[in-house]
């Protein structure tokens, strides 16, 4: 029995149709993020929420473990991230350089600082993580600046993060040898003092909160956070200001699904992902948005600057010093 043609007509509706279909339209992004498990699942499921055409696939780990995945996949010619939501902005500035990011200038970008993303649009900063000074509630002094710790009455009794482990800790060098009031010369006062590092922010934090160590320096969130939990810890913003990572966004030079990386950027700097941000514990770099209980207000917060291109440039030098300060 001979087949009969449909006619031209049904034929293009019938394909017009099937084209249209969600399921055939919907996109795949591909996410690597050093934000915590919880807040990583957090942070993509409210961006399905407000995007549920686009399907997101995510891989979680520190910075330093995570670039060192890129960069192999890079170096064997494979690159699988659309976007990356990673810890430091020194990171993000080596990347362009390397030229594995691409420039987009997000419509959410008016409302932020100018120094809070790159002014082409290679990254975009999404928080504050400010470093500053946690106290045991038992401890018998309440510091309130940076100097103080190098004062002989801290002399031993003082814990911090190390550079070679913690990005945070790196910009935090840098931020603190640029200030005027406190240079290069702080660190050998801090060894002087008998100040002692270990490896991350964590290990600070709980010794602190054991008593093992009555004073540390640290990222906020972990006291700020675990205070409001019951444990017997105090943060301060000291008087001279406080160092910050921002979390940056960027989206990779060679990504496949170029629209929803953008998407994903416009999501998490809208004042949608940033209250998101402020109620995952955490300071919002949206100036609109109100922080979190036990914040100060963001008009009370110093922020010291960061020249984050002279900072990459002088890592391995940062790097050197304080492991000849302090040991590996």
């Amino acid at each position: 029995m001979p087949k009969h043609p449909l006619p031209t007509a049904l034929t293009a509706s019938v394909l017009f149709a099937l084209l249209a279909m969600p399921s055939l339209a919907s996109e795949k992004l591909v996410l690597y993020t050093s934000q915590p498990n919880s807040d990583a699942q957090q942070t993509v499921d409210a961006f399905r929420a407000a995007h549920p055409d686009v399907e997101v696939e995510w891989v979680r780990d520190g910075t330093t473990q995570l670039m060192t995945r890129l960069r192999s996949e890079l170096s064997a010619g494979v690159s699988n991230p659309d976007v990356l939501l990673i810890a430091d902005s020194m990171t993000m500035e080596s990347l362009k350089r390397e030229g594995h990011l691409q420039a987009y200038l997000s419509p959410e970008r008016e409302v932020y600082a100018d120094e809070l993303y790159d002014p082409e649009g290679y990254y975009y900063g999404t928080k504050l993580i400010t470093t500053g000074i946690v106290y045991n509630t038992g401890a018998e002094r309440q510091p309130q600046s940076w100097q103080e710790l190098t004062q002989p009455e801290y002399a031993g009794q003082v814990t911090m993060p190390s550079p070679l482990y913690s990005g945070a800790a790196l910009i935090h060098m840098a931020s603190i040898e640029a200030h005027p009031e406190l240079g290069e010369g702080y660190f050998d006062a801090l060894q002087a003092n008998r100040t002692e590092a270990q490896g991350g922010n964590g290990g600070v934090f709980n010794a602190v909160a054991a008593g093992s160590k009555p004073y540390g320096i640290v990222v906020d969130f972990l006291p700020i956070r675990e205070a409001a939990k019951g444990s017997p810890v105090a943060f301060v913003f000291p008087e001279e200001g406080v160092s910050a990572v921002t979390e940056p966004v960027a989206i990779m030079q060679s990504a496949r699904n170029l629209e929803a990386a953008q998407k994903f950027v416009d999501f998490v700097l809208s004042r949608e992902g940033q209250e998101l941000v402020s109620e995952q514990g955490y300071l919002p770099a949206h100036p609109e948005v109100t922080p979190p209980e036990g914040f100060p207000a963001r008009d009370d917060i110093v922020l010291m600057p960061l020249d984050t291109q002279n900072a990459l440039a002088r890592e391995a030098e940062l790097k050197q010093r304080f492991g000849d300060l302090f040991g590996s």
